[in-house]
């Protein structure tokens, strides 16, 4: 059964040229219209199941936000439908349900109150709140007095003292501190083994891979893409990439799975290969095996050395490794249309067994979101097998010495 379902879903904010266009609208009991329609959402459509977990992401604008306080009925929708089933937490933008005057523990009462917790449980809750949140000595003074960090900690630890049905998580994690962003994201896993349907709201792409089955990508106020988080960040990448008219974004089906290239083809990748050390072709190696990515590049207009990099990605689609020509301070004589070159990297693949694909990108400087030239999502995929060497977990084979001795070291 879906926790949540939206259906066509809008918000419209009214824009006024002067402030008498409102008190005339208002007389003539909107007879007479004085405003601009902006819409920050509209036709939004999507289902969560009980017990699933959905990223929302896209630029700032796309109406991201908007949709959390819909579904939260901190607003009112403009048209469509939508229905939230069980108990719903929120952690919204910063400050917002917090009396800056009132002390740490008394806001957290309130909050607990506008959960819908009684007495007795908020009672309970208290002392829970004060040892997760790690703010003891700091509860019965003024929030005005605290930093951001621990205004984020005073509102996660209230969101989720008692186990919401529904949990969702604006970008308010992001100003923590990274021991307690840790320690946030322990907590949200534990609510969806019990269950917890969650919406999240990041740039992050690592934390929606981690922690999201789906994701869904905003642009404009309209539902863009919703699928597989890797996949849709791919798009959101290629997105964000696009500066140019004449660049496009093309996802196609390639062996079975989706493949994102984007650019503006002033330059462009030719091929990719992974060799061995014989140089042959190679799409399986073992634990701590050198293996050389080759990219055959083709310059179209005249420019100065261009960026040639990689990404390696394990099999959820979090970034393992990443680096280009301009790190690594290389570079190539200003090219001009026609040219050819090759780019080769010489990786130790000191990685856990798995698959892995690798994105390569063809842009300036050191990102491929300055001036983005041929970005080629999973242009291969590889496999690393465990070889002589003594096992261990994990996407990284780090070099360990150990030592067992009798008595004190």
């Amino acid at each position: 059964m879906p926790r949540i379902v939206a259906r066509g879903l809008g918000k419209k904010f009214k824009l006024y040229r002067h402030p008498l266009a409102r008190l005339v609208e208002w007389i003539s009991m909107d007879r007479v219209v004085r405003h601009e329609a902006s819409w920050a959402l509209r036709g939004v459509s999507f289902e969560v199941g009980e017990g699933e977990s959905i990223g929302i992401i896209g630029m700032n604008g796309a109406g991201k936000s908007t949709l959390l306080r819909l579904l939260t009925g901190t607003t009112q929708p403009s048209e469509g439908t939508f229905a939230v089933d069980g108990r719903v937490a929120a952690l919204l933008e910063l400050g917002l349900g917090i009396h800056p005057e009132f002390d740490g523990r008394r806001n957290a009462v309130l909050s607990c109150q506008l959960l819908g917790l009684d007495e007795a449980q908020i009672e309970a809750a208290l002392p829970w709140i004060e040892e997760f949140s790690e703010l003891e000595g700091h509860l019965d003074q003024p929030v005005r007095t605290y930093s951001t960090g621990m205004q984020v900690r005073l509102a996660f630890s209230v969101a989720t003292a008692v186990r919401p049905d529904v949990l969702i998580v604006d970008e308010a994690l992001s100003v923590g501190d990274a021991y307690f962003q840790h320690k946030s994201m322990s907590r949200i896993r534990a609510f969806q083994e019990q269950g917890t349907t969650l919406l999240f709201v990041t740039h992050d792409p690592a934390a929606v891979k981690a922690l999201c089955q789906r994701a869904i990508l905003l642009d404009r106020g309209t539902l863009l893409r919703d699928g597989p988080p890797d996949a849709v960040f791919d798009y959101y990448n290629a997105m964000i990439a696009r500066k140019e008219e004449d660049e496009h974004i093309e996802q196609v089906e390639r062996d079975g799975r989706a493949v994102t290239r984007s650019g503006s083809r002033e330059a462009e990748i030719v091929a990719v290969e992974l060799r061995d050390a014989a140089g042959d072709a190679q799409r399986a190696f073992t634990v701590g095996d050198t293996a050389t990515l080759e990219c055959r590049l083709r310059i179209n207009r005249a420019m100065p050395s261009p960026t040639v990099g990689f990404l390696i990605r394990d099999r959820l689609g979090n970034d393992v490794f990443g680096s280009n020509t301009f790190y690594l301070g290389i570079a190539h004589a200003p090219c001009s249309a026609g040219d050819e070159l090759t780019a080769s990297f010489a990786v130790e693949l000191r990685l856990g067994s798995g698959s892995y694909s690798v994105s390569v990108a063809l842009h300036t400087e050191h990102a491929h979101v300055d001036a983005s030239f041929d970005w080629w999502d999973r242009a291969l995929v590889f496999q690393v097998v465990p070889g002589g060497g003594a096992g261990f977990t994990g996407v990284a084979a780090l070099p360990v010495r150990a030592a067992l001795v009798r008595g004190p070291a």
